[in-house]
């Protein structure tokens, strides 16, 4: 087994992260609009995903690595509206409770293949 597939297979609920990124940006002018876009799509091509609306998540294997995705959010916040990140372990992401009406859903698991750079 390679050293990144044994780092893999090594990650701890307890140590592994969720960033997540709430957001609420204001869409009345044209203007608006389009920072409200490229933020969103910024979210995307980083690797997040919806969650609900305006709130976007993203897992990462370490502190360090959410650290590295806070430091490009901060790069990329429009000029107006109110962007929040919560950093939570993967096992109290784990521990979400996720109603659809009525019924309770689970929440989203780790992605399938982790993006090592």
């Amino acid at each position: 087994m390679t050293r990144k597939k044994q780092e893999v297979a090594k990650l701890s609920p307890y140590r592994s992260m969720w960033v997540i990124a709430m957001f609420d940006l204001p869409v009345d002018t044209g203007e608006n609009r389009k920072a409200y876009t490229t933020f969103r799509k910024k979210l995307l091509n980083e690797g997040f995903m919806m969650l609900q609306f305006s709130v976007y998540a993203r897992f990462c294997s370490s502190h360090d690595s959410a650290s590295t995705y806070r430091a490009r959010i901060k790069k990329v916040l429009p000029p107006n509206g109110q962007v929040r990140l919560i950093y939570l372990t993967d096992h109290q992401f784990g521990r979400m409770e996720v109603f659809n009406g009525k019924k309770r859903t689970s929440p989203e698991g780790k992605p399938k293949q982790i993006m090592l750079f």
